[in-house]
């Protein structure tokens, strides 16, 4: 079977549907799948519940399906990069449900290796916990979570063969991995597509039996979420000074 799309637009085609739940990979700007996001956007679909660690920043990202009212509910960790999120949010038009970073990940992991639920420590006695079975392990107080899986996962990867077989870089190693694993069809966008057998197998983060569709994406904008800058010194030594 081939795997490998032309572009976000087909490898998404008549796939997205009313009501499903999808994951994007992602931290921040780092790592997320812009192309196949927009085409999600293009796809039109309505009440979609979108698992990821946060919610693009306003017109980037996930904030694209924010203007166009395309998500009814966001499973998230931070959001607080997007004024549109919060507007939603607070009138009522986004569904919102907040989960510790860590607890969001291994919900994600857990999801993937078919493990319905776990316990964890973080949370109890909070908010977070509210309306969750809580359980003693040792003299300490544990709360379940559930695991998560989803319809459709979309995922950024650095380098992919044409069986799905996927590398992240640096920083987009992050959610990308795990999500991968955790959906009934996972779709890649790959900076750098590559022929099967090119990659190292020990260089392997996804294996390609996690992947059904491949998109390769050349030379994506790398984004950044804040820009932090020092001043560049300007005082040049004065005429006939030491340098």
């Amino acid at each position: 079977m081939d795997k490998v799309y032309k572009d976000a637009g087909t490898a998404m085609a008549a796939l997205v549907k009313d009501g499903m739940t999808i994951m994007a990979g992602g931290f921040g700007l780092c790592g997320i799948p812009e192309a196949l996001i927009e085409a999600i956007r293009e796809s039109g679909a309505k009440d979609l519940t979108f698992i990821s660690n946060n919610a693009g920043v306003d017109g980037v990202g996930l904030g694209r399906l924010l203007e166009t009212r395309q998500i009814r509910k966001m499973i998230s960790s931070y959001v607080g990069e997007n004024k549109l999120f919060a507007q939603q949010y607070l009138s009522g038009e986004l569904e919102l449900e907040f989960n510790p970073q860590g607890t969001l990940a291994e919900r994600i992991r857990a999801g993937g290796a078919g493990i319905p639920a776990f316990f964890t420590k973080t949370g109890v006695g909070t908010l977070i916990a509210e309306g969750k079975e809580v359980r003693e392990f040792d003299g300490e107080k544990y709360v379940m979570e559930r695991g998560l899986f989803a319809d459709i996962a979309v995922v950024h990867a650095y380098k992919g063969d044409t069986e799905g077989n996927l590398v992240y870089r640096k920083t987009a190693r992050n959610f990308n991995p795990m999500m991968a694993t955790a959906a009934k069809i996972t779709i890649a966008e790959v900076e750098h597509l590559v022929q099967a057998g090119e990659i190292d197998p020990d260089h392997i983060h996804t294996p390609g039996i996690f992947v059904q569709r491949i998109v390769h994406v050349l030379n994506p904008m790398k984004r950044i979420e804040q820009r932090t800058t020092r001043k560049r010194e300007t005082a040049s030594a004065g005429a006939g000074e030491e340098k």
